[in-house]
């Protein structure tokens, strides 16, 4: 994994899957969200305005940018290691990642 390309990591039924918000993935991400921006998408999660489906759709553009072959349904039916907070919580790294550098303050 490496942190200066963006990547974090996502356990999907017990194996490691690396996640990247590639441009493809955030146009992906964009359009399945209806976002008219890229800012707009990550004030959407700043804010603390996002649902669960928010989440479902930022992990998955997420690990198709990192080169994993899944679907929603796989995702939705999958084992997250760490549930629910440790989902969030990658999501939360992974556009962080995408959008600073590593050393990076926020």
């Amino acid at each position: 994994m490496n942190p200066y390309r963006g990547e974090v990591l996502l356990t999907l039924n017990g194996k490691a899957h690396v996640m990247r918000l590639t441009l493809g993935a955030l146009a992906e991400l964009e359009a399945t969200l209806e976002t008219g921006s890229l800012l707009e998408l990550v004030e959407r999660f700043e804010s603390g305005k996002f649902s669960a489906n928010d989440l479902v759709a930022l992990l998955l553009a997420g690990l198709r940018g990192g080169g994993a072959n899944i679907d929603r349904a796989a995702l939705n039916t999958a084992e997250i290691g760490g549930g629910a907070v440790a989902a969030a919580q990658a999501g939360a790294l992974l556009l962080k990642r995408a959008f600073t550098l590593p050393d990076a303050e926020i």
